[in-house]
């Protein structure tokens, strides 16, 4: 077996400038390891049959719900479960996230717009 490859976490996010577009870092177990820098307001949406872990990076990130606001710092992490609508809103001008999820979970969930990503760059 060779040795597995490291990751970088900040060498990849220097590699992309582009807000709410999502970069796979690594896969594992039938999921993949998501970074993306974001800033202002994502859509309300959910995702049906998956949960979603986000973790923060650098900057800070409120995940709105409809009953109520988590608001991760630097080195936080939670987990939306599925089904469950929410709203991803960097509080600082520019926040990078790490999400685990699905490989087939798209970034707007039950929602299609301009932001729906369906295929993900690999870094």
């Amino acid at each position: 077996m060779s040795v597995p490859e490291r990751v970088n976490l900040q060498e990849k996010f220097e590699r992309f400038q582009e807000h709410w577009t999502p970069k796979v870092v690594a896969d594992l177990n039938g999921q993949q390891v998501k970074l993306a820098k974001i800033s202002g307001e994502f859509e309300w949406h959910h995702h049906e049959h998956e949960d979603e872990l986000f973790m923060v990076v650098r900057g800070v990130l409120r995940l709105r719900f409809r009953d109520g606001d988590a608001v991760l710092q630097e080195g936080e992490l939670l987990v939306v479960p599925r089904g469950v609508e929410h709203q991803p809103v960097a509080e600082t001008e520019e926040t990078w996230i790490m999400m685990f999820e699905p490989a087939s979970t798209l970034n707007t969930g039950n929602v299609q717009s301009e932001r729906t990503v369906a295929t993900l760059e690999r870094l």
